[in-house]
């Protein structure tokens, strides 16, 4: 990423701090590292995406399943609807902190597959329930389970690739998310077609198959994750070695311990917080546009069935963007002022599809909040991590921003209510207010990086350094980013 760790000294050729990206010297070539990297990629992302793709359809399917006349099949009235879609959170949010330091603790192979076998059963059970309070106990073991998966594997991430490396590989995991919007719509479509098999209707089969495949998927799971570098089955000894030689040289002498008060470091650190109600303003946009978007786009006047398949394009230019805009944030090493571009787009599209009646227009505003709203997330994880000194502080503090960016799934859950159909002003004003939050709060982050890393700079040249002692090496491992010599990305 690109916060870096800078000599105090500008001059100085022997200090062991060195920008993120330049550790190749002491080892592999240019040409060996990108083989290396290549290698890394097509052994962990794939599979990784994969997962929360499954991980984000089965979270977010009850909303083309509500096209497909659920809640008149349970019953469902007032906001009961709603209700099933928030007591997901609270038990998700719950999970998060415990999940990480559990993954940690054991071992990413053991830890992903566990979770994932059991959300994939509470996925399947939730095709059998018959009333309210039947789909509400199933959403609440689906977020006790979930919970650790997207926390988890962007801690994951962090152990395999140097700083400026994770936010593009972050993105290529996170837009797993956008093709599961687009395949759920399309899944949904066909699915719809086995209404009355086996006396389920359409809605259950939605859950039933849908958790078939992601329970299929982690009985392999444990087989296709690799746990860490130093492990890898695909690695030879000596791309093991690089590996962990270029972790240690973009990490410096942050400690890899299991400690406590490196937890307590996180919870502590005020700019965990502000990460968070970033990532609580993009997700509460992202999750409102999975669970309502066929019931808006069935607002503009399409059928249900044209519905589900009208949801596959903005979710598509999603994708597109969300991963270029990371890989070039990644080459440049900049973070804030990408996510205050995508913001200004999102807050546009759903100005448009609040300000007018015109479906055409609507439709264009729908494509343009999925295009601001989707790269925030990758964007701001890797912004927050790679500002984060230390192993089990930096699982602890993306553990917190995606406990910030799920209390925006409660909030979304209520933004779209039914009374305020087929329009739904209201619920796209709301989410305008909360996207400008995050516009502000980003701006006010990305100037306090660049005036704190301006801060240390004068420091650094008023007292001067060689290479770092033994005692420094060890309050660098103690104090993480709070060291003078680290410098935050912007």
């Amino acid at each position: 990423m690109a916060e870096e760790k800078v000599p105090s000294d500008a001059t100085s050729t022997a200090s062991p701090n060195i920008l993120a990206g330049d550790v190749e010297p002491q080892g592999f070539d240019q040409a060996a590292t990108k083989k290396l990297l290549r290698r890394l990629d097509w052994h962990i992302i794939p599979f990784m995406s994969l997962i929360y793709l499954l991980c984000f359809l089965d979270r977010t399917n009850i909303g083309n399943a509500r096209l497909d006349h659920l809640e008149k099949d349970l019953k469902l009235h007032g906001l009961q609807y709603n209700d099933c879609l928030a007591i997901l959170f609270p038990f998700y949010i719950a999970a998060e902190i415990p999940s990480n330091m559990m993954m940690k603790r054991t071992r990413p192979s053991i830890w992903l597959t566990f979770i994932m076998f059991f959300w994939s059963l509470a996925m399947i059970c939730q095709g059998f329930v018959t009333n309210y309070s039947g789909l509400m106990a199933t959403r609440v073991f689906l977020g006790v389970f979930e919970g650790g998966l997207f926390p988890g594997v962007n801690y994951y991430i962090t152990q395999w690739y140097v700083r400026n490396e994770c936010g593009f590989r972050m993105a290529l995991f996170f837009s797993a998310a956008t093709l599961a919007g687009a395949f759920g719509g399309i899944l949904a479509r066909g699915i719809a077609e086995m209404n009355g098999v086996g006396g389920k209707a359409a809605w259950a089969w939605i859950f039933i198959l849908e958790g078939l495949m992601s329970i299929l998927v982690s009985i392999v799971a444990y087989w296709c994750i690799y746990d860490y570098p130093a492990t890898a089955r695909f690695l030879t000894s000596k791309e093991r070695s690089e590996v962990e030689r270029r972790l240690t040289a973009d990490h410096g002498h942050l400690s890899n311990d299991f400690d406590m008060k490196y937890v307590w470091q996180a919870i502590t650190d005020w700019k965990i917080y502000i990460f968070m109600l970033i990532c609580m303003a993009g997700f509460c946009p992202i999750y409102s546009f999975a669970l309502f978007l066929p019931t808006i786009v069935k607002g503009m006047g399409y059928t249900a069935n044209e519905a589900q398949l009208m949801t596959v394009p903005p979710y598509v230019c999603a994708c597109f963007f969300t991963i270029g805009a990371s890989w070039y944030a990644d080459r440049i090493r900049k973070r804030g002022i990408f996510l205050m571009g995508f913001q200004l787009v999102a807050i546009a599209g759903f100005s448009m599809l609040a300000a007018t009646a015109k479906p055409s227009v609507q439709y264009a505003g729908t494509v343009l909040a999925a295009i601001g709203i989707y790269p925030q997330i990758p964007l701001g994880m890797a912004w927050n991590s790679g500002n984060i000194g230390g192993s089990l502080k930096r699982g602890t503090g993306i553990a917190m921003q995606v406990m910030g960016g799920n209390c925006g799934g409660i909030i979304a859950s209520y933004v779209y209510l039914t009374r305020d159909g087929p329009r739904f002003i209201t619920g796209h004003s709301i989410l305008i207010g909360i996207v400008g939050m995050a516009f502000f709060l980003t701006f006010f982050m990305s100037t306090w990086c660049r005036l704190e890393n301006a801060r240390r700079d004068k420091i650094a040249l008023e007292v001067g350094m060689d290479e770092l002692t033994e005692e420094q090496k060890q309050l660098e491992g103690e104090l993480a980013d709070n060291v003078p010599w680290f410098r935050y990305t912007t």
